[in-house]
């Protein structure tokens, strides 16, 4: 358990510092670093998921998308907030793997609409099952 506690509390660390970017006035160095923290969080936030399953529900996972679609399969993600995840993942699968402005540039415009939103709720309904958080 001490260490699904970790997970959680190193995913809603790396959330805070991407809520505090999004206070910033755009520049290009600030949608950059966004994109960077958007990256750091989601990695945060899927290892707490694998985690939790693992932890939680005895499910060994080991992807992002695994994690998500067990998430949907166990009754704790509705299938809409899976397809957002599934789609989050590959948009920061597109970050990861190949620069391009055109990207940044979708990729921003949805991190504090949609993301940050998303990764809020999914921490939130896993904390629930977590005694001290």
């Amino acid at each position: 358990m001490e260490r699904l506690r970790l997970k959680h509390k190193d995913a809603m660390r790396a959330l805070t510092t991407l809520e505090e970017i999004a206070e910033e006035p755009f520049s290009i160095i600030v949608r950059d670093a966004t994109i960077q923290r958007f990256e750091y969080t989601f990695e945060a936030m899927w290892k707490f998921v694998k985690e939790y399953l693992k932890e939680h529900e005895g499910l060994h996972v080991n992807s992002p998308k695994a994690c998500f679609r067990s998430l949907l399969s166990t009754g704790l993600l509705t299938e809409e907030e899976t397809n957002k995840c599934l789609e989050m993942t590959d948009r920061r699968n597109d970050i990861s793997h190949t620069y391009k402005e055109a990207v940044a540039e979708i990729i921003f415009g949805r991190i504090n609409d949609d993301y940050v939103i998303l990764i809020k709720e999914v921490l939130r309904k896993l904390s629930l099952f977590i005694p001290g958080t």
